[in-house]
């Protein structure tokens, strides 16, 4: 193992796997691309790479991970399941599917990728990954954009608290509330967009801090959310940018960083609000 990749730490998850707390994410990198992106990616010394069904990109990441020459075991690969497919019966065979598109024997995690509140079946759903994960063929089990009144939901209807509730997070949309409620229930937050698609990189709070420690801002940004706590993952086809955001362990930010960097939440999505959001493909 290499130092940069033994440096990259890893979190405990709540039913005793480990994640590294940072990944590779794949969200709207074109399928021909995703091979190439991830496997430079694993060249650079990421070992957790996210993808979802919705991206219609699993296909070139499980390429990648089979062609790294990496051992499986070394790289945790998470999937989410696509919103047409919430019943039990089609949730089963949607991650059937996955598997086979990735070509892997298993998953490190699985997702229900949006509760879709319209509908209301995410507690049927996430009784079928109970049974996935029961299977063996999923290491941990998890949520995507979960508000606290859908986690409370599975709290009382289900038997098991999901592992990682990835969630829209950044300066702009620091969730502190639902953060503090997922660490609260031994979620750990995963956060998604973790630079706002770029809004918050011309920040003069977050420049001025990027000009003082030498780094640039979407790397003071990263380390703002490792610092916090969160799992980040976050996602460039050009190489450069991808070494760039791996370089994240041999700096740090002042607590008063940390504290201005966080004073500038707005309250300002550049995602869809969990509790609209009801789109099926």
């Amino acid at each position: 193992m290499t130092a940069a990749v033994s440096a990259v730490p890893t979190i405990t998850l709540n039913n005793g796997q480990a994640i590294p707390e940072l990944g590779f994410g794949v969200f709207q990198i074109e399928p021909a691309d995703t091979k190439r992106a991830t496997l430079a990616a694993l060249e650079v010394g990421y070992r957790h790479i996210d993808t979802a069904e919705m991206y219609g990109n699993e296909q070139g990441v499980g390429e990648a991970v089979r062609e790294s020459g990496i051992e499986r075991s070394a790289v945790f690969v998470t999937s989410k399941l696509n919103n047409g497919f919430h019943k039990r019966a089609d949730a089963l065979a949607a991650f059937d599917t996955s598997l086979a598109t990735l070509g892997l024997d298993y998953l490190d995690l699985f997702l229900i990728h949006w509760p879709l509140p319209a509908v209301g079946d995410f507690v049927e759903t996430w009784q079928a990954l109970e049974e996935l994960h029961a299977s063996g063929r999923v290491k941990a089990i998890g949520v995507s954009n979960f508000q606290q009144h859908h986690l409370q939901r599975l709290f009382d209807e289900t038997g098991t608290i999901p592992a990682v509730n990835q969630i829209e997070v950044h300066p702009y949309l620091t969730q502190d509330d639902l953060r503090a409620f997922n660490k609260a229930h031994g979620i750990a937050t995963e956060a998604w967009s973790p630079i706002a698609q770029g809004k918050v990189l011309g920040d003069p709070v977050i420049t001025a801090i990027a000009e003082r420690v030498g780094r640039s801002a979407a790397q003071v940004t990263l380390r703002w959310h490792l610092q916090r706590g969160d799992i980040v993952f976050p996602k460039s086809v050009t190489r450069s940018r991808v070494e760039e955001n791996f370089a994240l362990f041999d700096f740090e930010l002042t607590d008063d960083d940390v504290a201005a960097v966080t004073a500038l939440n707005r309250n300002e999505r550049t995602g869809p609000n969990p509790d609209e959001f009801n789109y099926i493909p």
